[in-house]
């Protein structure tokens, strides 16, 4: 026998293989005879129907093609037969492309699937198993197979369609087919960089529910992946969960198998990129502390730089979510920003003592002219009361002219409001010098840069054991 003829007698039209009826389907030859009594009835009466078939098998065909319709298509209580078992096999080729912006994840894979049709199985050929062409995978009833969370995907078609049928002596098929899919992968970002995520890859039946086809994992290797296969930022851990997935719809409960991903990120890209950097730019706006407080323009030249290029820094987030890599970079600005208030706040305290003697000089100003017209108050009071005699009047009228000098005014026995005029010109002379009062208030200011020189790194070493604590030890999956 030719291979064209054992195809044709095996799968071809002379041998009453149907591709559109699934394997192990019950009363396959009744059901072919109701299916033609169904269409027989679109045009013949049932009575003309009846006589034209022997009586005694007249009931069992009318019964069968009543059930005809639900029973094609697997409807629950028919005679349609034990499900078909397909098991499933992956070999993963290339893992790449995880975006965390769109949340999903690209593979390249071999999906591989086994079952059992015993109209496939043959005597006839010595060989125990036969690798036919793609083409003739039109001939065979295959299972109706989709990815449940595909967002694209796209077959293989150099040089040849990547497909593989092979059929087995006791009717096994195998189904082997190529495929690159774009799977989404929720991710949970709030340990970013420093997250472990799980993706998913779910297999699921479009159109049989689980009273005609049940999807199961390959016992030996069921998850495969290629010698050498590596991640740019994530380790793809050797483990893999396999769990079933079955989903319950309006229209019946279909099978569904998974298998979970788990992706370690590495830190080395981000620790170089983000991490480091950024801890430099913090220790360099340090600098500043040490810096003579009179050089302003290094200072604030210095403060504004690290704080513009921590910025630019921070600008990495691309998400509105809180990163752990975001509350790192938000500190570390703010450590920045904080240095350069702290030159903003020493450059104050320094010129304190300016402004303190600007302020005695304007209260001196003001004590002259209050001794003047204290002066003349007195005159007047003196005149008008003639409670002063012609030697007072004297002394008063010697010592009124002199507005500029702070000179006493001679005490009186029988005049209080020459007692007075003295108690205010008798005023308390400061107790420290100009220059001595600059060097109080440049000693604080120097103290302020004292304590930041060891405040600062202080601080950002507590945050730093509690942020790596918190992130790579309390919050680790």
């Amino acid at each position: 026998m030719s291979p064209s003829d054992f195809l044709d007698k095996l799968m071809g039209r002379t041998s009453g293989y149907d591709a559109r009826i699934r394997p192990n389907f019950k009363e396959y030859g009744q059901l072919q005879q109701a299916s033609s009594l169904v269409f027989a009835r679109s045009f013949i009466g049932p009575g003309e129907l009846a006589a034209s078939f022997e009586a005694p098998d007249c009931g069992a065909f009318e019964k069968a093609a009543e059930k005809t319709p639900d029973t094609l298509k697997g409807a629950e209580g028919g005679v349609a037969g034990p499900p078909v078992n397909v098991t499933c096999n992956i070999f993963i080729n290339s893992f790449g492309s995880i975006a965390e912006t769109t949340m999903d994840y690209r593979v390249n894979i071999f999906l591989r699937q086994q079952w059992n049709d015993p109209r496939l199985a043959y005597s006839e050929y010595p060989d125990d198993s036969l690798d036919l062409d793609p083409s003739m995978l039109d001939s065979i009833w295959k299972p109706d197979l989709f990815f449940a969370n595909e967002k694209g995907a796209h077959f293989h078609e150099i040089t040849t369609d990547n497909k593989l049928l092979r059929i087995f002596k006791n009717g096994n098929v195998l189904y082997s087919i190529r495929l690159t899919l774009t799977l989404s992968c929720p991710m949970d970002l709030k340990n970013f960089p420093m997250d472990v995520q799980t993706c998913i890859m779910q297999l699921e039946s479009f159109g049989y529910t689980m009273n005609d086809l049940i999807f199961e994992w390959q016992e030996n290797g069921p998850v495969q992946v290629a010698e050498g296969l590596t991640l740019p930022q994530f380790i793809l851990k050797d483990k893999s969960d396999l769990r079933y997935c079955t989903k319950h719809y309006n229209t019946g409960k279909f099978t569904c198998i998974e298998v979970r991903f788990y992706l370690e990120r590495q830190m080395g890209y981000y620790l170089i990129q983000m991490y480091i950097p950024s801890l430099l730019i913090v220790i360099l706006s340090w600098v500043s502390f040490w810096i003579n407080m009179d050089a302003a323009p290094a200072r604030v030249a210095l403060g504004i730089t690290t704080v513009l290029t921590m910025t630019t820094q921070s600008s990495g987030s691309r998400t509105s979510l809180p990163k752990a890599i975001d509350i790192w970079m938000a500190v570390c600005l703010l450590f920045v920003f904080s240095a350069l208030l702290e030159y903003a706040a020493v450059n104050f305290v320094s010129r304190q003592h300016k402004e303190l003697l600007r302020f005695r000089r304007r209260r001196k100003k003001l004590r002259k002219v209050g001794i003047y017209v204290a002066k003349a108050d007195a005159i007047r009071i003196a005149i008008h009361s003639q409670q002063c005699d012609s030697k007072d009047m004297k002394q008063l009228l010697i010592y009124a002219p002199n507005k500029g000098k702070d000179a006493p005014i001679p005490k009186s026995t029988n005049n209080t409001a020459s007692n007075s005029l003295q108690a205010q010109t008798s005023a308390n002379v400061p107790n420290k010098s100009p220059e001595e009062m600059r060097k109080i208030f440049i000693d604080r200011a120097k103290k302020i840069d004292t304590i930041s020189r060891a405040g600062f790194p202080l601080a950002f070493l507590f945050f730093n054991i509690f942020y790596w604590v918190l992130y790579k030890i309390l919050r680790k999956p």
